[in-house]
C-alpha cells in the first residue's frame, strides 16, 4: 500500500512523529511556570500575558481541521514538515522576542504549526504501519500526547531556573531540525487524496470562525468570573459559534467537495470516540492547570519540585503507551476505555476527599496514581478506536477532529472547574467570615479584597508582608486555606463527573472491530 514502510525505517518515522507532537503539546503547558520570569523581564501584569497562553491555544484549535484537510489533499508528510518549519520559525520568534506583542505574534505562529503537527502526527502513523504494529504505534505516539502535556511543568521549571524563559522556545530548535531530517528521510508520503479538487475554502473559514468564537467566548467567562453567562460579552461569542456552526453544516452538505464529510458522524463508534476526547481534555488535562497551583501557591514547591512530584501521573503514559497496541487486541478497546475512565473518576473522588488544610504530597499519590495510570492507557486506546472506521482518505480529518474535541475539552474544563473553585471558595468564605475575632472597618475591606483576588491570588495576598501586621492574621489566613480546598475539593468532584460521563460514552456509544489491517 501507498504511504507504507518496513523495517526498522517505520519506527524511526514514528519517532520523527512523535518528537514532533511532543513539541507541539508541550508548549500547550510549558509557558505556564515561565510567567512570573516574563513579567519580571517585561514590566508587565499576569493578565496581559494571558495571551502568551491564549494566543497559542486559540489558534492551534482553529487550524486543526484545517491543516488535517490539507494533509488529506496534498500529502499529510508534505503538511507535517510544512507545519514543523513554522513552529521552529515561530520558536525563534518567541526566543527572541523584544516586546510582549512580538512574543505573542509568535505564539500565534507556533500554534499554526503545533495544529499541523498535532492533527497529521496520528494520520501519518496509520498510514505508515499496518496490523499489529498500527496498533502499537499509535499507542506510543498516544502515549507521548499524555506524557507531553503532563510534564509541562517539570521541563518548563528546569528549564527556566537553569536557563531564563527563551529557553523553553530555542530548545525546539534543535529537536525540530532533528525531527524535520527524520521526517524526510523515514515517514513515507501518503496519497494525494484530495489533488485537483478546490479546496473549499469557506469550509475552512466557518470552521475557523466557529471554534475561534467558542473559544474567545470561553475564555472570556474565564476571565470574568462573577459574570453571568448571559453577559453580552460572553453571550456574543457563544451565539456567534452556534450560528457559525450551523451555517458550516448547511454548506457543508451542499458542497461537492467539502473539507468535513459530515457521514463521518453517522459512526456511532467515532461520535462515542470525540465525546471521549473532550471528556479527556476537559477532566483530566484541564485538571493540570489547578493541581500545578495548588502545589505551588499553596503546598509551596517550586516549579520543578512541582514537575517532579507530578511525575507520579506523567510516568504511566512513558510505562503503559506502548503496551496499549497488545493490550488492545487481547481485550475489548471499548470497555477498557469506558472502564479506565470510571477508574480516574474514583481517583478524583480519593483526592477530593484528602483536600483539607496542610494536605500532604503522600496522601494525594494514590488518586495521583489512579488518574496517571487512565491517561497513560486512554488516550493511546482512543487515538486507536476512535479511527476504526475511518477511511484511509479521511484519517487526517478523523484525528484532527479527536484533537479539536479534545482541546475544547481542555478550554471548557478549565472554565467550568474555576467557576466550581470560585464559588466554592466564595462560599466556605462568606459562611465563616462573620466568625473571625476582626473589627468591621478591617473585615469589610478584606473581605471584598479577597473575593476579588479569588482562589489563586487570596493566599499570596494574605501571607504577604502587608498583611502579617494585622492582629489574629493566622485566623485570617487559616480561612482563607480552608476556602481554597473546598474550592479544590470541588473541583476534584466536578472532575469525576466529567470523566464518569466520558466513561459512560464509551461503553454506550463505542463499538468493538477486529485490528485494522490496512
Amino acid at each position: 500500500m501507498a504511504g507504507q514502510v518496513s523495517g526498522s525505517h517505520k519506527w524511526l518515522a514514528l519517532m520523527a512523529m512523535s518528537l514532533g507532537v511532543f513539541m507541539a503539546l508541550l508548549d500547550v503547558t510549558v509557558v505556564n511556570v515561565a510567567l512570573p520570569t516574563m513579567a519580571l523581564d517585561f514590566h508587565t501584569t499576569f493578565n496581559d500575558l494571558q495571551w502568551v497562553l491564549n494566543a497559542y491555544t486559540i489558534v492551534f484549535a482553529v487550524t486543526l481541521l484545517i491543516t488535517s484537510k490539507l494533509g488529506d489533499m496534498y500529502g499529510r508528510k508534505r503538511v507535517f514538515m510544512i507545519s514543523m518549519a513554522i513552529f521552529i520559525g515561530g520558536s525563534i520568534l518567541n526566543g527572541l522576542a523584544p516586546s510582549l506583542l512580538v512574543l505573542d505574534l509568535g505564539r500565534g505562529i507556533q500554534g499554526i504549526g503545533g495544529a499541523g503537527m498535532n492533527s497529521l502526527s496520528m494520520a501519518l502513523v496509520g498510514s505508515n504501519f499496518t496490523g499489529r504494529d498500527r496498533g502499537t504505534g499509535l499507542g506510543i505516539l498516544g502515549s507521548v500526547i499524555g506524557l507531553s502535556s503532563a510534564v509541562g511543568p517539570l521541563v518548563g521549571g528546569y528549564l527556566v531556573e537553569h536557563f531564563g524563559w527563551p529557553s523553553i522556545f530555542f530548545v525546539n530548535v534543535p529537536i525540530g531540525l532533528i525531527a524535520l531530517v527524520m521526517t524526510y528521510l523515514y515517514v513515507a508520503e501518503t496519497p494525494s487524496y484530495g489533488r485537483g479538487e478546490k479546496i473549499d475554502l469557506l469550509g475552512m473559514l466557518l470552521s475557523a470562525a466557529a471554534l475561534f468564537s467558542a473559544i474567545f467566548g470561553l475564555i472570556k467567562k474565564e476571565a470574568a468570573t462573577h459574570a453571568a453567562w448571559t453577559s453580552p460579552d460572553i453571550v456574543f461569542w457563544l451565539i456567534a459559534a452556534a450560528i457559525f456552526l450551523i451555517i458550516f453544516i448547511l454548506v457543508e452538505i451542499k458542497t461537492p467537495a467539502p473539507m468535513m464529510d459530515l457521514k463521518m458522524f453517522t459512526q456511532i463508534n467515532f461520535v462515542g470516540a470525540v465525546i471521549v476526547a473532550f471528556a479527556l481534555g476537559a477532566g483530566i488535562y484541564a485538571m493540570s492547570r489547578y493541581l500545578t497551583a495548588m502545589m505551588q501557591n499553596y503546598m509551596g514547591y517550586s516549579a520543578l519540585e512541582t514537575g517532579v512530584r507530578q511525575l507520579t501521573i506523567s510516568i504511566w503514559s512513558l510505562l503503559l503507551g506502548p503496551l496499549t497496541g497488545y493490550i488492545g487486541q487481547r481485550f475489548s478497546k471499548r470497555w477498557l476505555i469506558a472502564g479506565f475512565m470510571f477508574w480516574a473518576g474514583l481517583a478524583f473522588i480519593w483526592l477530593a476527599n484528602v483536600m483539607v488544610t496542610k494536605v500532604t504530597f503522600a496522601a494525594m499519590v494514590p488518586g495521583m496514581v489512579m488518574y496517571g495510570i487512565t491517561n497513560g492507557l486512554v488516550n493511546p486506546l482512543l487515538n486507536n478506536a476512535g479511527l476504526d472506521d475511518i477511511k484511509q482518505a479521511e484519517m487526517g480529518m478523523g484525528s484532527g477532529l479527536l484533537n479539536v474535541f479534545r482541546q475544547v475539552g481542555v478550554t471548557f474544563g478549565v472554565v467550568i472547574l474555576g467557576l466550581t473553585q470560585t464559588n466554592h471558595y466564595e462560599a466556605t468564605l462568606n459562611a465563616d467570615w462573620l466568625n473571625l475575632d476582626l473589627p468591621s472597618v478591617v473585615l469589610d475591606p478584606l473581605h471584598k479584597l479577597l473575593i476579588a483576588a479569588g482562589p489563586f491570588s487570596g493566599h499570596e495576598l494574605v501571607f504577604s508582608n502587608l498583611y502579617r501586621q494585622i492582629p489574629l492574621i493566622s485566623d485570617l489566613q487559616a480561612l482563607v486555606e480552608k476556602a481554597y480546598y473546598s474550592g479544590m475539593a470541588a473541583v476534584f468532584l466536578a472532575a469525576a463527573v466529567i470523566v464518569s460521563l466520558g466513561g459512560l460514552a464509551a461503553a454506550v456509544l463505542m463499538r468493538d472491530h477486529k485490528e485494522n489491517e490496512g
